[in-house]
């Protein structure tokens, strides 16, 4: 959940959201004759999250602001997991945001050089051609985010609730993070109080190889940690298919029928992570 990091009020809503992640924002969310006083108090804000509990990132600015240096001095530390870079363009500035937070991290006490990791937004035209480029320049990515709003300002054309536009960059940010294993994370829907798009918005994403949403308000988080949540009838129709399938197995079969579906390794393993995945939710603090 993006959080605007100069209001104090929303940061301690933050506190009490059931959100994988909180992104407290320097960026979009806070204009431009607030950005230092931001910058300067983001500090207390980030140790007060982390104490309750909280996964933090912190969303910077792009490297054409001249803020970025100041901003990574700010916040690289303890209890900042990774950074949301925006508007990524290149591979190679990520590679010199690399060297930058690399300079940070060997000045800051409690962190190791490399342990801030980075999740670069794609949200230009530009920025899908060189997809590819941007996901492999740093062995620190985890991810890359979908900015919607920014990639729908430059070609040109409206946000819609049915994202019939956000087609082709979601289908690319899918294919390059599936190739480097790293997560591709769906934008924001922008509509408040619209659940029904909000969960329409969220499960399609899902289905197309998403592996989680951003979110601006509190509103938002339930629906679309319900909607990525595997269903108990999910989990029981994979435990049942993996039981079967490693007894098929054991009696010396490849593939086996399960429910009128042949089920072979590649459908079995699908199963096993969908498994994996419920479980490591579970265990979330």
């Amino acid at each position: 959940m993006f959080v605007p990091s100069n209001r104090a009020n929303m940061v301690q809503r933050a506190h009490e959201t059931p959100a994988d992640v909180i992104v407290l924002d320097l960026e979009d969310a806070v204009p431009p004759d607030q950005k230092a006083a931001a910058r300067q108090a983001i500090r207390p804000s980030i140790e007060s999250l982390h104490s309750a509990g909280k996964t933090v990132h912190v969303r910077i600015n792009n490297l054409d602001t001249r803020l970025t240096r100041d901003d990574l001095a700010a916040v690289i530390g303890p209890g900042v997991t990774a950074l949301l870079y925006p508007k990524a363009q290149s591979g190679q500035e990520i590679r010199d945001l690399d060297v930058l937070i690399r300079e940070q991290e060997y000045h800051k006490d409690g962190v190791t050089p490399g342990d801030t990791a980075l999740i670069p937004m794609i949200e230009t035209a530009r920025a899908v051609l060189r997809c590819e480029d941007i996901a492999k320049a740093s062995s620190r990515i985890v991810g890359l985010a979908l900015g919607g709003e920014d990639y729908c300002a430059d070609i040109g054309v409206p946000r819609t609730k049915e994202g019939r536009e956000l087609e082709s960059i979601r289908r690319v940010m899918i294919q390059v993070c599936a190739a480097y294993r790293l997560r591709a994370l769906d934008g924001i829907y922008a509509v408040l109080g619209d659940e029904a798009g909000l969960r329409a918005d969220a499960a399609y994403a899902r289905s197309i190889g998403m592996k989680g949403k951003y979110v601006v308000h509190p509103e938002q988080v339930m629906p679309v940690n319900d909607v990525f949540s595997p269903t108990p009838e999910e989990l029981e129709a994979a435990r049942q298919l993996i039981a079967e399938f490693d007894t098929a197995i054991a009696a010396g079969h490849g593939t086996v029928r399960i429910a009128g579906q042949m089920v072979d390794v590649p459908i079995a393993n699908r199963a096993r992570e969908l498994i994996a995945y419920a479980e490591a939710i579970v265990a979330r603090p």
